[in-house]
């Protein structure tokens, strides 16, 4: 979401933005909040449901259940899908909320052909969070997967402690039949959140394993660049892994199951050679570079300032476009020139600034040990003019566009380069 406060971006200096998450379709609908943070499916999402409670309706269940009535089986499908969707939500949830911890903004949650993604709008500022920001969601995954399942088997009480190792399908059949339809649901939603918590931990970029890889080739090299190449490197092998077995259980007359492993591995092929690619200069020149090197001293009002005081004391004859709200050492916000504009010039005298600033609470802000880099993708993401320095309610400093365009020119990159 936009920052209510921005202004026109700066054409002199162009920014990529991230590429930490895979790309997703932007079509489709929104569900809601949750915790803050916007829930969207997209139309491909649709696809996969739809495949679900097929498969599941005149397939799976029929052959558990016999005995069921038409509408039982397309009832108990529709369930499990929606279920499995939701458990994906909560994958996908758990990542959110971890990299909020680590201070990094995540606006939006997109469920789509091949599960879902959560849109974070910077990179993890260390190993650590890099590691327990990708190891929440599988962990999310198995956990439901395990308690899914026990309780499947507690609803299904002594059904399954007479069933012999060497049982055949018959025999599974035979004990299905007097496993209730919740109990049934469940034994199906149990196995598929494990086998989905153990698919993304497969040690390939931008899978969730091969985020906890690059956590670990970031924390020896201490280059997250170069690690976010050996980790797309590693997720395009294990692309063409699933490739491999989709061809041959095409090959082996699974075509179902082949075409769907042929189509991840296309997907995460595609995705980690997006990762892989160079960054631009300008990321390149901002890496690792502290924010206290390039943001500078804002100006600093009360909150109970007027609108005509500001304008008067603080924007007329000087260049700054934005100004701190503070009270006793705490930033309440930003006002912007932008804001003044707002308010009818009748009103001036009788608003303050208060009023019309943007709380910090709607601000894109980062930490003091945050780097430029970092700085710059907030700048992208929130489509903002400036990124408050923050820690606690203490402002630091802000860095602004500006501020980047000319710390470039001084180490010789132009500000134009995209």
């Amino acid at each position: 979401m936009r920052d209510p406060s921005a202004t026109t971006s700066d054409p002199n200096l162009h920014v990529r933005p991230l590429t930490s998450v895979p790309p997703t379709p932007s079509s489709g609908f929104g569900l809601g909040r949750i915790l803050g943070v916007q829930i969207r499916v997209d139309w491909s999402l649709m696809i996969v449901f739809a495949l679900v409670v097929i498969n599941l309706a005149s397939g799976v269940f029929p052959a558990w259940h016999p005995n069921w009535s038409a509408s039982m089986a397309w009832a108990v499908a529709t369930i499990a899908a929606v279920l499995f969707f939701a458990s994906v939500l909560l994958h996908e949830l758990a990542h959110a909320l971890v990299a909020r911890r680590y201070g990094i903004p995540v606006r939006q949650i997109t469920l789509f052909l091949f599960g879902g993604v959560a849109h974070l709008e910077g990179d993890p500022p260390s190993p650590k969070a890099e590691f327990l920001m990708a190891i929440v969601g599988p962990l999310v995954s198995v956990i439901l997967g395990f308690l899914a399942t026990a309780i499947a088997m507690q609803l299904a009480g002594g059904s399954f402690a007479a069933v012999p190792s060497t049982s055949d399908d018959t025999t599974v059949r035979q004990v299905m039949l007097g496993v209730g339809p919740v109990a049934t649901l469940l034994l199906w939603l149990g196995p598929i959140n494990l086998f989905l918590g153990v698919l993304n931990l497969m040690p390939g970029y931008p899978l969730d394993g091969g985020r906890v890889l690059r956590s670990a080739l970031w924390w020896m090299s201490g280059d997250l660049v170069k690690a976010t190449r050996w980790a797309a490197g590693a997720g395009r092998v294990c692309a063409w892994v699933l490739i491999a077995f989709g061809v041959m259980q095409i090959v082996a007359g699974m075509f179902g199951q082949g075409i769907w492993l042929l189509l991840i591995g296309w997907f995460l092929n595609s995705a980690a050679r997006l990762g892989a690619r160079p960054q631009n200069a300008h990321e390149l020149l901002l890496h690792d570079v502290p924010v206290s090197r390039v943001m500078s001293a804002p100006d600093r009002v009360e909150p109970g300032l007027t609108v005509h005081r500001f304008i008067h004391e603080h924007l007329t004859g000087g260049d700054e476009t934005s100004v701190a709200v503070e009270s006793e050492g705490s930033l309440l916000g930003i006002v912007k020139f932008n804001d003044v504009l707002r308010i009818p010039q009748s009103e001036w005298s009788n608003t303050h600034v208060a009023d019309i600033m943007t709380p910090v609470s709607e601000l894109s802000t980062l930490p003091p040990d945050a780097d430029a880099e970092r700085a710059l993708d907030v700048l992208a993401r929130a489509d903002v003019d400036q990124v408050p320095i923050v820690e606690g309610r203490h402002l630091y400093g802000l860095v602004r566009r500006r501020d980047l365009v000319r710390w470039l020119a001084l180490q010789g990159q132009p500000a134009h380069a995209a």
